[in-house]
């Protein structure tokens, strides 16, 4: 029999050399290990890129970020930064190109650091042999430039000329200062009461209780020694929100104008409707703080994002939707002129979500990400006509910069882990800059991927892809794990997943099948809508009739020894499919579901996700949550189910969990629950990963078994 498989660029890499591989699939003890790269930098000058590399210390349970710094000349070896065992993070130029700004833990609160470049660039253009770089890493030339500070750095931003920097702190607003917030925390460390007294929502949010603090944007100045000075200047003044926003927020959300006099940022005024408001909007302040913030982008009552001024300072960029409560609307991109207060949207033809914005040298071009077929290029906006050019079509972008002509960037793919690519600002031929995880893939077989199209709801192209198992042999055929993505506003695409990686089911042995049915992104924003108020009626068709055209077109799928599983809306769905289409499969894994739609609308924390995706509250449109209501279809439950739930979860709250685990138990159902009490929506610890991994793989290998 033919056998195909899908090696990856290391286990090439050895074959090639003459070296002997023992050829196997990726495990999850793989994947948990692996090295991650995110966030380069490019110097001003375009010669060199700083980026962030996660290693995973599996002992302490944690990954531990530290910064490398690659010479772009095509020879030159990685070094490292910051020192091995202590996560550094967020790594920023300073404007002159000598420095390095990030942020680190210094004695219990995370600081801002600085890194000199210049001389270790001279001594490693000098000595580029690994008795430098040891040494090099043994004594970085680092130094706390905020050692005076109490409260944790969440964020920062250096101002144009260098000389200033945005921080974020996370502080009780009515303090005077930051010392205030500092012993209210440590009163309260030392209290015996422990009950909290709330007169308002979002008490609680993602996996962190509310104590009143809102992370604020301050301006400080670095001194002649290079140190910041105590006196910082508080620029969200008056406003009462994050900035920038939570859980997620980062320093995309602010900005100096190119003159560093203004100060852009984005927040959402809270009170007593944040849980059920995504009016984010922009505002300006004088960097002097001379003046209160004021709102440029009062007139949209929908979200405005990530300020980015052009060159000459006349123009703000910005991201925008335009309905307000609905969170996966189409961000479009808009220009706002500063003297006049007039807006357009430069990418009104474009039917597409722009994010992760950077302008052109010239000026005359928006960088932007965004979803697209399965894929998540790099494009470039022509700022006057609006006109889209693909730079980087193929994978997953996750993090890229440009300096001049320069253009580095991180890729993903199913079949690769992020590598950093330079290209030009054009695109074109890219040259691969790292390596890493060469010797912890050596022998590594992935599973190859193929995308596939087929009539879906109303006959409308639905996109999915299988995986071959990585041991795949023509004519046999394989137990299969049929994945359903979240969101639900989300995709399957072509990425390297570090919780839903299908190449852990392929390395088991398994094809995989998914599905980017009707609500997905990257194919629209009218296909992206049609999931709202229809969470069980079209992505429940398109699931059924992509099942039907994958059976019919890899005759390697066994459809008899297949299982469903899926997290967030992908366990709303298998709860769901638990009720409606239980026929194809032999067991189910729900992890972090939701079982009853108006109990979720409930005691969800962001209310604006269920009230659009329901088309109201649950006291006003109660017939909306129980039309694809799992809770009412348990009475039709059969098939056996794996339960995993996140104690920390406050999305879907540990109560949807256990309600699906105990409807399983008293209808006689095989079922298991597992329970993670220290993790939120995902499962990040390492080890809970692989307990994970494992558990879930022992189930779907139990039902599958011939």
């Amino acid at each position: 029999m033919k056998r195909t498989v899908s090696l990856s660029l290391a286990a090439v890499a050895a074959l090639a050399a003459g070296t002997a591989v023992a050829a196997r699939g990726l495990d999850v003890n793989d994947l948990v290990n692996l090295e991650r790269i995110s966030d380069p930098q490019l110097s001003p000058d375009g010669r060199y890129v700083v980026y962030q590399l996660r290693q995973t210390d599996f002992a302490a349970n944690k990954g531990v970020n530290g910064l490398w710094l690659l010479k772009l000349d095509g020879k030159s070896p990685p070094l490292r930064l910051t020192a091995a065992g202590a996560s550094s993070a967020g790594p920023r130029w300073a404007p002159d190109g000598r420095s390095v700004y990030y942020t680190a833990v210094h004695e219990g609160v995370n600081q801002l650091w600085r890194i000199d470049i210049a001389p270790a660039l001279s001594e490693g253009e000098r000595k580029k042999n690994a008795l430098m770089r040891d040494a090099f890493e043994a004594s970085p030339q680092a130094a706390v430039v905020s050692s005076g500070l109490a409260l944790d750095v969440g964020s920062f931003k250096l101002s144009p000329d260098g000389k200033h920097v945005l921080l974020s702190l996370d502080v009780f607003t009515d303090c005077p200062d930051i010392n205030c917030t500092k012993k209210r925390l440590d009163d309260k460390a030392a209290a015996k009461t422990t009950g909290e007294l709330y007169d308002k929502l979002f008490v609680r949010h993602w996996d962190t209780w509310a104590d009143g603090r809102r992370s604020q944007l301050f301006l400080g100045e670095f001194g002649a020694d290079g140190k910041l000075l105590p006196r910082l200047t508080l620029m969200s003044r008056g406003i009462d929100g994050d900035v920038p926003s939570k859980p997620f927020g980062d320093d995309s959300e602010y900005a100096f104008s190119p003159d560093g006099k203004t100060v852009y940022f984005g927040a959402r005024i809270a009170g007593k409707s944040e849980p059920w408001s995504t009016n984010f909007d922009l505002y300006a302040v004088p960097a002097d703080a001379s003046a209160q913030p004021r709102n440029l982008t009062a007139a949209n009552p929908a979200w405005d994002a990530n300020p980015l001024p052009s060159a000459d300072g006349k123009t703000l960029y910005y991201l925008a939707m335009k309905r307000p409560g609905f969170e996966a609307d189409r961000f479009g991109l808009m220009a706002l002129d500063l003297a006049s207060g007039k807006t357009r949207e430069v990418d009104a033809g474009w039917d597409r979500s722009a994010g992760s914005l950077k302008l052109s040298a010239d000026g005359k071009s928006i960088f932007a990400t965004a979803d697209d077929n399965g894929q998540h290029p790099l494009f470039a906006i022509d700022t006057a006509s609006g006109k889209v050019r693909t730079v980087v079509g193929d994978g997953h972008i996750n993090g890229y910069d440009l300096a001049g002509n320069t253009l580095v960037y991180g890729r993903e793919s199913l079949t690769s882990p992020t590598q950093l690519f330079q290209t030009t600002a054009k695109g074109g031929k890219a040259r691969q800059l790292t390596q890493v995880n060469a010797d912890k893939l050596k022998d590594v077989v992935f599973g190859q991927p193929e995308f596939f199209d087929f009539k879906g709801w109303n006959d409308e192209r639905v996109q999915g892809y299988v995986v071959k198992p990585w041991n795949y042999e023509q004519g046999k055929k394989y137990p299969v794990a049929f994945l359903i993505h979240g969101g639900p506003q989300g995709a399957y695409g072509n990425d390297f997943h570090y919780r839903w990686n299908p190449q852990t089911y392929a390395g088991l042995g398994f094809a995989v099948v998914t599905v980017n049915f009707h609500g997905s992104t990257g194919y629209g924003q009218a296909f992206t809508d049609a999931i709202s108020g229809d969470w069980g009626g079209k992505p429940l068709e398109d699931l059924q009739k992509g099942w039907a055209a994958a059976l019919a077109k890899y005759d390697f799928l066994d459809g008899d020894r297949a299982c469903a599983l899926g997290a967030s809306y992908g366990g709303y769905m298998v709860n769901w499919i638990a009720g409606n289409w239980p026929q194809p499969w032999k067991c189910l894994v729900n992890h972090d579901g939701v079982f009853d739609a108006r109990m979720m609308g409930y005691s969800t924390e962001e209310l604006w996700f269920s009230e659009w995706e329901n088309g109201g509250t649950p006291f006003d449109k109660p017939q909306n949550y129980e039309k694809f209501n799992p809770v009412n279809h348990v009475a039709n439950w059969k098939v056996p189910m794996l339960v995993v739930q996140g104690g920390l979860d406050f999305r879907i709250p540990l109560e949807q969990g256990l309600a699906t685990f105990t409807a399983l138990q008293r209808r006689g159902i095989e079922s298991q629950f597992l329970h993670f009490p220290n993790e939120n929506h995902w499962v990040l610890k390492p080890q809970n990963s692989v307990q994970w991994h494992e558990t879930v793989n022992a189930w779907i290998k139990r039902w599958t078994a011939q």
